[in-house]
């Protein structure tokens, strides 16, 4: 049967030299049986110990680099199937009994001894443009590997209502106040496992005062004195992007 195989070294995935998703009857490395994650209907996903550096067809790419190269169907394939890889690596024994669990479907586990069930969980954040007129808040976080300017984002909490938790991050991270919160998109985000959920709003009072802890910078800017842009894979990249044009 020919599959698409997804195959993923930590944070890479393995793509042809062309920069698609190796196609076929089989895989193009040869895989340990422990190697093999799962499989959903002509699609297979493995995770193997060192990355293909000896091919001059294949090619290692880190995930998110390959949203620049994938089209958007296997590029959001790609981010389920690494999902699926952390999901199988991280839920080995059932969290009740300590028994094996096994594959029940193509993305759920289910305990032999027990017979407890588990699919892959989401780590659930959100994601706020906030507008003061005709300038953007933007922000630099520590955790920032470049020198590119974010929004406002932070992770929701037990008991929590995605409308408060804008309220509480901007308020935790900035000291501001925001009204008019409305919702915007949402993105996966399988890194390793987590849902953007944006949002906009406007300002509605409060001074900047930065939470040191999270954030190193940030301040209010206009469109024609922009900050580094965060990478266009990002829903940051389309909430901005979306007020430039407006």
């Amino acid at each position: 049967m020919n599959r698409r195989h997804f195959i993923y070294c930590k944070g890479d995935i393995l793509l042809t030299s062309e920069g698609s998703v190796p196609f076929g009857d089989a895989p193009p490395v040869e895989l340990k049986p422990w190697e093999e994650v799962t499989t959903l209907g002509d699609i297979s996903v493995a995770s193997i110990a060192g990355p293909v550096t000896d091919r001059a067809d294949l090619q290692m790419m880190p995930l998110r680099k390959s949203f620049h190269v994938l089209s958007a169907e296997d590029y959001q394939l790609a981010g389920k199937c690494a999902e699926l890889v952390y999901f199988h690596q991280n839920n080995k024994f059932c969290g009740v009994c300590g028994g094996e669990m096994r594959w029940q479907t193509g993305i759920s586990k289910q305990c032999k001894e027990c017979g407890k069930e588990l699919w892959p969980s989401l780590a659930t954040a959100v994601i706020v443009r906030i507008t003061r007129g005709d300038k953007i808040l933007m922000v630099h976080a520590h955790s920032f590997r470049d020198r590119h300017y974010g929004l406002v984002a932070g992770f929701v909490e037990t008991g929590e209502t995605l409308e408060d938790c804008v309220r509480r991050e901007v308020w935790e991270e900035t000291r501001l106040r925001v009204t008019n919160i409305c919702y915007f998109a949402s993105q996966p985000w399988p890194y390793p496992s987590g849902l953007m959920v944006g949002f906009t709003a406007d300002y509605l009072s409060g001074e900047i005062e930065l939470q040191k802890s999270e954030l190193s910078d940030g301040d209010w800017f206009s469109r024609d004195n922009l900050p580094v842009l965060p990478d266009p894979s990002s829903i940051a990249y389309r909430l901005i992007m979306d007020w430039v044009h407006h």
